[in-house]
């Protein structure tokens, strides 16, 4: 699993015209999702993101977490998180699962942040058109990859 999470301040999905998902101070997790992914995966990460010290304390250090602050979360799938771009110009995709095995993953990765949070996240749509907007707090931009944990 590949994610890009960013500190927000504002963030909303938007599918044919309609906002689906708006949060204020939290998380945008964009996840990209491969056929070699699995519980230990989901299990990994949804406890890193829900335990990253991304918010300002007191001191204005970064030493909180999402869920320290009772902060929100959008999780937006995103199979382009995947891209191969070694040759030529057009991305390959071949890496990024298929729907029948990204679905139910993406799905339990959205429960299992929900359990880690204790709360409600808020998602895109799995496939659709979206357009994401955001306003990075910071900006504070971290890429997580499962299969490269350092």
């Amino acid at each position: 699993m590949k994610t890009v999470i960013q500190r927000v301040s504002q963030s909303s999905v938007t599918i044919d015209k309609k906002i689906v998902a708006e949060i204020q101070k939290g998380l945008l997790i964009l996840i990209g999702i491969e056929d070699a992914d699995n519980q230990d995966d989901i299990d990994w990460l949804t406890a890193k993101i829900a335990n990253l010290r991304l918010f300002a304390d007191e001191n204005n250090i970064m030493n909180l977490s999402v869920k320290e602050i009772d902060g929100e979360v959008i999780i937006v799938s995103q199979f382009t998180l995947h891209a191969l771009t070694k040759k030529g110009n057009r991305p390959s995709y071949i890496k990024a699962a298929k729907p029948e095995i990204a679905i139910p993953i993406y799905e339990n990765f959205i429960s299992k942040m929900e359990f880690e949070l204790g709360k409600k996240v808020l998602t895109g749509q799995f496939g659709a058109d979206m357009k994401v907007a955001l306003i990075n707090d910071g900006p504070v931009t971290i890429n997580i990859d499962t299969k490269n944990k350092e």
